[in-house]
């Protein structure tokens, strides 16, 4: 289980997954072949409680109709095995105000039945493109505090921002039901690899050594501060050195997976771009284009699974 204070380390991270023993207090339809999309419940109350216990007071939030569109919207445009699995595996889905991260993942306790999830969005992002909310979260990374003249900045195209955070959350889903990175909670255990992870993950959390670099090591998704911006344009370069498609994705492989799937989903299914632009005084300095990178290439080719009709 991930512990209460990374809500508060990480309050403007992507979002992560949690298993815990909650309880399913939320009720739904027993059948589970409906649009999933209509399945938007509150949030169970083991999710406000843990918020509460970091100091926070969140709120459900009631969508109106142009947002429950956007939600729709966003789940019809996911690959088709997340469609299938969240079909069959997504208990409910949740939108709250003043929750600390983007999104939470959180597994339910089904008792003896398959695996059931809920996922619990901030409601805010849907008032946000992928763009505007992309360059808000990278630049969590850094401090502007003492160069202003850098600057950076995500360009993610205009498409809802809860499509990306859908399908980022979903993922984790679709790894927690088909293990494509180890099932482990242990952060330092050395398990056995899966395909996904072999010769780049040494551990959960962990590269393996030939992408471990001392700048990446600072940032903010490995280190839990933010750095100084001036140091951008080398952190980006650093990261086009690995395989990783995200600082986020460095954060873990349950992490790495799901940007790596989002990122690839926008860019070639959806035909949207995905790109990270440092500036200087209005002149880019830095270009970080993941599905570029000839290291992040060849694992593409593991994501062919995604799309069996």
């Amino acid at each position: 289980m991930i512990g209460k204070s990374v809500f508060v380390r990480a309050a403007s991270a992507l979002g992560m997954l949690v298993c815990s023993g909650l309880t399913l207090a939320q009720t739904v339809s027993p059948r589970y072949d409906n649009d999933p999309s209509q399945r938007i419940k509150i949030a169970p109350e083991s999710v406000f409680t843990m918020f509460r216990e970091a100091g926070l007071k969140p709120i459900n939030h009631e969508l109106t109709p142009a947002q429950n569109e956007k939600v729709s919207r966003a789940f019809s445009r996911l690959p088709p095995l997340h469609q299938q699995l969240l079909r069959q595996h997504l208990h409910s889905i949740s939108f709250m105000d003043n929750m600390p991260n983007t999104a939470l993942t959180s597994l339910l306790d089904s008792g003896d039945g398959p695996k059931r999830f809920n996922i619990t969005f901030r409601a805010g992002l849907l008032n946000e493109t992928i763009s505007e909310w992309a360059s808000w979260k990278e630049n969590t990374c850094f401090n502007r505090t003492a160069d202003s003249s850098y600057a950076v900045r995500v360009e993610g195209g205009s498409l809802d921002a809860i499509l990306y955070v859908m399908l980022h959350e979903a993922t984790h889903v679709v790894d927690a039901v088909m293990g494509i990175t180890p099932p482990t909670s242990q952060r330092h255990a050395l398990v056995e690899p899966t395909p996904f992870t072999k010769e780049v993950w040494r551990t959960m959390n962990a590269p393996v050594e030939e992408y471990v670099n001392p700048l990446l090591e600072q940032t903010r998704f490995r280190s839990g501060r933010p750095m100084v911006i001036s140091m951008a344009p080398d952190v980006y370069r650093k990261l086009a050195q690995t395989p990783f498609p995200s600082l986020y994705g460095m954060a873990a492989w349950t992490e790495d997976i799901a940007e790596l799937v989002t990122i690839y989903h926008l860019t070639t299914r959806l035909k949207q771009p995905f790109y990270v632009v440092v500036t200087k005084d209005n002149v880019e300095v830095a270009r970080f284009e993941p599905m570029k990178n000839p290291l992040v290439k060849p694992r593409l080719k593991q994501l062919a699974a995604f799309y069996v009709p």
